[in-house]
């Protein structure tokens, strides 16, 4: 099987491994697929890469020997495709994409729309239905999961933070208020809930048995805030280009946090440290104008 991966996918490859790795995996796409498409039991076959995709897997639409729709979601290495697999499992179709079969760096999921996202609906409809969305995922995790943690993730986030502002002095304020806020946090979580990880309304799409379905979870367990906070930087760009984006941004956590009943503050502390994390990655990865609207955005909160 010959196809070319999307263009998107091998940039982020690039900034994620080192050449030979990347290189390496994409080398041997063709033969992982093959082998991914025998092992699920589904005999599927496939239609069609689904294009742009995302930055951390290769997603081929398929159908299954009995004619039901799927998707094909194949892994590169270093990436923890049994968490997404135990939490879609655990979650069962609730809120989520259903999990159809699963195989050694692979996942057959349920068929949805991937080119209809929440992205496609006017903003304030858009975050009524995430919060409508994404509070069906946060359940109490399975016995004995195996699920790292909020402060597990975020701590090893936070020396890579220290070093960049020690060579950005510009921005060490910033960085600075960031991880002071993670560090008063985490030191007092309110809850332990099994959490999406990456919640953002380009990760809601558009289904068949229920209207919108979360898709990409990179699980972990820890408070709500923290799942909400990705959430409320969505479409950063209108924020940045709108003279009132500060104080769209600060209602919007006021009334993410007032639906959810999340509080405030634990919100706002999240945001902005995912914001400035988020933000500083992307400078280190040469993403320069992402990270820049990124941290401007921070500065508001």
């Amino acid at each position: 099987m010959g196809f070319e991966p999307p263009q998107r996918l091998v940039r982020a490859l690039g900034e994620s491994h080192d050449d030979a790795a990347a290189a390496d995996w994409l080398d041997r796409l063709p033969a992982l697929t093959e082998e991914a498409l025998a092992a699920t039991g589904r005999g599927p076959a496939v239609e069609r890469i689904a294009a742009p995709g995302g930055r951390s897997s290769l997603v081929l639409l398929v159908t299954c020997a009995d004619g039901t729709p799927a998707a094909l979601k194949i892994a590169p290495p270093g990436t923890a495709p049994e968490q997404e697999r135990a939490a879609l499992e655990h979650w069962n179709g609730w809120g989520s994409v259903r999990l159809l079969a699963s195989a050694p760096g692979a996942l057959l999921l349920e068929r949805l729309h991937p080119e209809v996202s929440l992205r496609s609906l006017p903003e304030a409809k858009a975050l009524l239905e995430a919060a409508g969305t994404v509070r069906r995922l946060w359940v109490e995790p399975p016995a004995g999961h195996g699920f790292g943690t909020v402060a597990e993730r975020t701590g090893g986030r936070v020396e890579p933070m220290r070093a960049f502002a020690a060579a950005r002095p510009d921005l060490a304020p910033l960085v600075s208020a960031a991880i002071a806020a993670r560090e008063e946090l985490v030191a007092d979580s309110p809850e332990t809930l099994l959490l999406h990880g990456n919640f953002r309304q380009s990760k809601v799409l558009a289904g068949e048995r229920a209207p919108w379905l979360t898709v990409g979870p990179e699980p972990l367990v820890g408070e709500r805030a923290y799942d909400l906070a990705r959430l409320v930087r969505d479409r950063v760009e209108d924020l940045i280009a709108s003279p009132n984006g500060a104080v769209t941004a600060r209602r919007r956590i006021g009334k993410l946090a007032d639906s959810l009943e999340v509080d405030r503050e634990r919100l706002r502390g999240w945001t902005l440290f995912r914001a400035v994390e988020s933000g500083v990655r992307a400078l280190v990865a040469g993403r320069r104008q992402e990270g820049e609207l990124t941290l401007e955005f921070a500065s508001w909160l």
